[in-house]
């Protein structure tokens, strides 16, 4: 492990240096969390949909931030589709469990102030189930939104944020670029944690051979300054040097049984 740590942080300081640079200058300091994300622990591992089991998750230190439904918009309407693969947690009532809204959008789907709202009471549901004793300790959604579809996304957001418990924080996933060369539109969001996801950045990798890779050019630098309080990363690809003062989120590629939810527990905290 200790090697696979040496090697994983070598290739992200030759990859991503840009990355986490500004204009050559030394990495930002972590953009201030609000005072309802500093409540929650510092690492927290995704769930997706599969079949997981984190039952040895030590809940003073780590939180679940899994996902909880997946609300699709296309031709026909708009549809909510509830996690279906079970997912095993410790029998502890201290344990956070954030759920996460994933968005969806199809050709044909109606982005307007109507399927806002209703969008926003679909991600609701999540945080504010009868089965539930109280609130979610927070709220996460993850749309990946194209240009045309931020207009729409902010006003779901403050649909949403008007109608969470004032206490109850929410966050949102971001793209890398988002967070780098096209971040304007993220200034002002009603959210308390913006996380870019420093994996499978794929679309941004498309412009450039893959002998290119370590000259990433400087517009890949992390600007936006709501994005600095966190940062996603995966299982199976190096990690970068931005996780010192971030809460720092981890997505399983291949499940968290395969993966090593204990070792990569242990050697981020």
């Amino acid at each position: 492990m200790a090697v696979m740590s040496w090697i994983r942080y070598a290739a992200w300081a030759i990859l991503l240096a840009p990355l986490c640079a500004i204009n050559g200058a030394a990495p930002r300091i972590p953009h201030s969390q609000t005072p309802r994300m500093r409540a929650l622990p510092r690492l927290t591992v995704w769930a997706w949909e599969r079949r997981e089991d984190l039952r040895s998750l030590d809940p003073h230190t780590t939180a679940v931030a899994y996902l909880d439904r997946t609300i699709t918009l296309d031709a026909r309407g708009i549809t909510t589709t509830p996690r279906r693969q079970p997912l095993l947690l410790p029998a502890a009532d201290n344990l956070t469990r954030i759920p996460v809204v994933r968005i969806e959008t199809a050709p044909g789907a109606q982005l307007n102030d109507d399927t806002a709202e209703i969008t926003a009471r679909r991600i609701l549901e999540a945080a504010l189930r009868n089965d539930l004793e109280a609130p979610v300790p927070a709220l996460q959604i993850d749309f990946d939104a194209k240009l045309s579809e931020r207009p729409w996304y902010r006003t779901v957001l403050e649909h949403t944020r008007q109608e969470l418990p004032p206490a109850v924080p929410l966050s949102m996933t971001a793209l890398a670029s988002w967070c780098s060369y096209d971040g304007s539109w993220l200034r002002g969001l009603p959210v308390d944690e913006i996380v870019p996801m420093l994996f499978r950045m794929e679309p941004d990798r498309r412009q450039f051979a893959p002998n290119d890779r370590p000259a990433i050019p400087q517009q890949f630098a992390i600007r936006e300054s709501a994005c600095m309080g966190s940062v996603g990363i995966s299982t199976r690809e190096a990690w970068p040097r931005v996780l010192a003062g971030r809460r720092v989120y981890v997505f399983p590629d291949r499940g968290w049984q395969r993966d090593g939810l204990s070792e990569t527990v242990k050697e981020l905290w």
